[in-house]
């Protein structure tokens, strides 16, 4: 399993929310050609809702989910995991 974390190490100790998808689109192809690709956006708990919001509108995004903390995905499912920094 491959994870990209776009966070910094100050940002991994603020924005600890994760606002988690199945990303339909990407999921068996390229990084994540052996399963599936998750993408995540991390955030402070005050824009949480906003952004869990913003990517359950996403066509491309299924089973849309909220972690708090450190996520790793079982790698027998996730192939791909990419965790974003949330600009809002």
């Amino acid at each position: 399993m491959i994870i990209k974390d776009d966070r910094t190490e100050e940002q991994k100790q603020t924005h600890k929310w994760l606002v988690i998808g199945t990303d339909s689109f990407m999921s068996g192809w390229g990084e994540a050609k052996a399963g599936a690709s998750y993408a995540a956006w991390a955030c402070l708990e005050k824009d949480l809702n906003r952004m869990e919001d913003r990517i359950s509108g996403r066509k491309e995004m299924k089973r849309v989910r909220v972690i708090y903390g450190d996520y790793r995905p079982n790698p027998q499912l996730c192939a791909h995991l990419h965790i974003y920094v949330a600009n809002l």
